[in-house]
């Protein structure tokens, strides 16, 4: 059976990611694109538009020194242009390592990614971690 385009279009996107390409994941999210990540630490909040996504993208890379690692185990489609992509997050910080799943639900408009809303499992972990 062939993979629903949505689940590959944020398969696509995780495994750019991963190999640290930033131009690919340009392609696959909207200009006008928001990314919303929970919490209340300094890489939380609304993220809007490709350059500060990527932006954000580039500090975790650097608060990390490059440690961080997200492990798509499966993506969820409703076909209506929502996806769930679930993942593995590992990485360190400052003496710190976090390993645990989280999710992003995507909204997906034509063949662009327009939104990106991230949850986390614990979110008091991760503000300890990130703060």
């Amino acid at each position: 059976m062939t993979e629903h385009p949505h689940a590959a279009l944020v398969r696509r996107g995780f495994e750019a990611f991963s190999r640290g390409d930033m131009d690919t994941l340009r392609g696959l999210i909207a200009s006008d694109a928001t990314q919303h990540v929970p919490g209340s630490h300094p890489l939380s909040g609304d993220f809007k538009g490709q350059d500060s996504i990527i932006d954000m993208y580039r500090r975790l890379g650097e608060e990390t020194a490059g440690t961080l690692r997200v492990a798509l185990t499966s993506c969820l489609v409703d076909g209506r242009g929502h996806v769930v992509g679930v993942y593995r997050f590992t990485a360190e910080r400052q003496g710190r390592r976090m390993d645990e799943p989280g999710a992003i639900f995507f909204r997906i408009v034509g063949d662009k990614i327009t939104d990106l809303d991230q949850c986390v499992e614990d979110i008091d972990r991760s503000n300890e971690f990130w703060a």
